[in-house]
């Protein structure tokens, strides 16, 4: 997930804003009109039995989510929940989690329906997703959630792992395929870096000197990094290895990972005191070979543009509207896929800007100052669906297919 989510208690009255989409439909599927509308409050949904929708996306918008047919892009449902409402995939084949004003919520995307699952708390963070477990960090409290997605399917909230952080901070945690856990250090005011705990949340492992820890991402192999102010932070094989920036500040706070390539995606900001640095490069490190290259790219990009291609490429969308597919490897920019039209990111991290969310061959794109949406084949470079929505969206997820 997201450098954005880190302003989240400095922005907190600044919460209904939306998205983030893609130019303009060419040839799509204006599929507003005949789709079916939900405007009871709070998520809660009719007693009409609803079809289920096939691979299905979400996309949030200022009150509400929209539910979409992954294909076609056909609006399905449309869920009123007040708010800022932030999604990610649950890590099964049909549900959500959608960060809320009073905690993570479930959503049953494919029935297009909240669930009753709910892990209240305030400031809802991360959700990652990692060796068959799907972690929940809540920013206010500091606490830590681990489940099966796979139990989900019962409608009941699951039996999982709890942790409790020291103190509450801006954090994330992920959990290996070993049982370990790692989960961020840090305060509401200071973040230092990661500990590690055994599967009875016994600590194993800490690192200290990881200033502004943010975001995670695994590697082939199990590498598990964390961004610093300064670099990265890798945990592999019960060690951490620190890679420094080649600038004094060289922060890496997001990243995407693959399990398919050793070479985690990141981006790279080097103004410390900038209102909104927009970087123009973005940095590849090599978990084994613990060694960090910068790639310029030629255009500026969002916390909400990185991505990861289905044969592990590293895939940034650029403000000039075009995705970039890199080989992660070497550096090189293998190809441009046209995307949207140019756009540049907005100062408040919540105001919508194009978003980029990749599920196998296809990347999705939103543009919302357009109210559109693309599907685009990434083997061809071509758009396959795309549509017009009736408002601008903001963020953009979806549930994993083929699970």
């Amino acid at each position: 997930m997201n450098e954005s989510i880190r302003n989240r208690a400095l922005t907190g009255t600044a919460l209904a804003l939306a998205v983030s989409t893609v130019l303009t439909a060419c040839g799509g599927d204006d599929s507003s009109s005949s789709s079916s509308s939900d405007t009871k409050a709070e998520g809660t949904t009719s007693a009409t039995p609803t079809a289920a929708v096939k691979d299905p996306l979400v996309a949030t918008f200022d009150g509400g989510l929209y539910i979409l047919d992954g294909t076609d892009l056909k609006l399905t449902k449309t869920l009123q929940l007040p708010g800022f409402n932030r999604v990610n995939p649950a890590g099964d084949e049909d549900h959500v989690v959608v960060s809320t004003d009073t905690g993570f919520r479930v959503l049953d995307a494919t029935g297009q329906a909240l669930t009753g699952i709910e892990y209240k708390g305030a400031k809802p963070g991360h959700v990652v997703r990692h060796a068959g477990k799907t972690v929940l960090f809540t920013d206010g409290t500091g606490e830590v959630n681990v489940f099966d997605p796979a139990d989900l399917s019962s409608g009941k909230k699951p039996e999982g792992r709890t942790y409790a952080s020291a103190e509450a901070h801006h954090g994330v945690a992920i959990e290996l395929s070993n049982g370990e856990l790692l989960s961020t250090l840090g305060t509401e005011e200071k973040r230092t870096g990661a500990l590690v705990l055994d599967k009875n949340n016994k600590e194993i492992a800490r690192y200290e000197k990881c200033p502004g820890v943010h975001g995670e991402a695994a590697a082939k192999n199990e590498a598990v990094a964390v961004g610093c102010e300064d670099g990265i932070l890798i945990y592999k094989d019960g060690e951490f290895t620190k890679i420094d920036a080649p600038d004094d500040y060289g922060r890496i706070g997001n990243q995407a990972g693959s399990d398919l390539s050793p070479v985690l995606l990141g981006d790279y900001k080097t103004d410390a005191e900038a209102e909104l640095e927009r970087p123009t490069r973005v940095s590849l490190v090599d978990t084994e070979k613990k060694k960090l290259r910068l790639v310029d790219l030629g255009t500026s990009y969002s916390f909400r543009s990185l991505g990861r291609g289905p044969a592990g490429e590293a895939l940034v969308l650029g403000t000039d509207g075009t995705i970039r597919v890199i080989d992660p490897a070497s550096g090189r920019i293998e190809k441009k896929i046209p995307a949207v039209g140019e756009w540049q990111e907005p100062l408040d991290w919540q105001q919508p800007r194009p978003t980029l969310f990749v599920r196998g061959n296809t990347a999705y794109v939103s543009d919302p100052s357009e109210k559109a949406l693309h599907a685009i084949d990434l083997r061809t470079g071509k758009k396959s669906a795309s549509v017009t929505l009736p408002e601008g969206t903001n963020e953009l997820s979806g549930v994993v297919a083929g699970h």
